[in-house]
């Protein structure tokens, strides 16, 4: 979709946007490309991306794009590790500028299904933060699952994923594992499914408190891989995808279950004693 700044996300800055404005256009690969409006006259040097609580820098070349307007281009080769980044304007012998955002065109992002081969998903999105500023909020996993249709059903939730980055083993399986350690994970087996692979989690079999849900491709010689939904163009999954909480009779007592996207898109579930 082409829109205004994309949905606010949180985040810990207090500095309000200014002038100049980029507007930015996604590719299907990962990419990024800035069109920037400076009207201050300036000379900038280049467009610099800061991740945000770390020191990591990213630099991209400007290049003119046409009276006012500067372009730079962020390749999905290039790697701009996971987490939020705050984009800047940086001329020489002058102090950084927050960009504001201008116009997303995320419309390649919509339904984007990388081919099953590739071995590594890249995912970046623009979006506006609460105080008006442009971040880029990004995802680079290998190997990924991608979570798709959620079933609620009576006491249990059936989860559909497709694996990027490796290949099922005839011991792959799936777990929900409590977040804090305090539980041993608990085993769904997985089937194949149209485009992927299906498993069922019990709700009965979990205890009160928040369990993250993982696919073992190779089995328990594996890599956990955790299940996210990662390939739109939503930043922000948590208050968009919302799920019926189901209670159910366990051995520990009575409880109510939820699935639910954290902060980082990730697809876990609470679990809640009732009384």
């Amino acid at each position: 979709m082409t829109s205004p700044a994309h949905p606010t996300a949180p985040d810990g800055e207090d500095e309000p946007a200014t002038h100049p404005r980029a507007d930015c256009v996604a590719d299907f690969a990962g990419g990024l490309t800035f069109d920037i409006t400076d009207e201050g006259g300036l000379d900038p040097a280049h467009l610099l991306l800061r991740r945000r609580g770390g020191r990591d820098e990213v630099r991209l070349p400007l290049t003119p794009a046409g009276g006012d307007r500067l372009r730079a281009a962020l390749p999905g080769s290039v790697a701009l590790p996971e987490g939020r980044w705050e984009a800047y304007l940086r001329a020489a012998g002058a102090e950084p500028r927050r960009l504001a955002p201008g116009l997303n065109d995320l419309r390649s992002l919509v339904d984007r299904a990388p081919s099953g081969a590739a071995e590594r998903v890249v995912v970046r999105i623009p979006y506006a933060t609460k105080h008006g500023n442009l971040s880029i909020r990004s995802w680079e996993r290998s190997p990924h699952a991608e979570a798709g249709a959620l079933h609620i059903g009576d006491g249990e939730l059936t989860v559909t994923a497709r694996l990027y980055g490796t290949e099922p083993a005839p011991d792959a399986y799936a777990e929900a594992a409590d977040r804090h350690s305090a539980f041993p994970p608990v085993r769904a087996d997985v089937t194949p499914a149209p485009g992927g692979l299906r498993f069922t989690v019990a709700y009965g079999a979990l205890r009160p408190g928040l369990w993250d849900l993982w696919l073992r491709p190779g089995g328990e010689a594996g890599p956990r891989v955790r299940i996210a939904r990662l390939l739109d163009d939503i930043v922000d999954k948590k208050p968009v995808y919302v799920y019926p909480t189901v209670g159910v009779e366990t051995e520990h007592g009575p409880v109510e279950a939820t699935p639910y996207y954290t902060v980082d898109n990730d697809l876990s579930v609470t679990v809640a004693a009732v009384g």
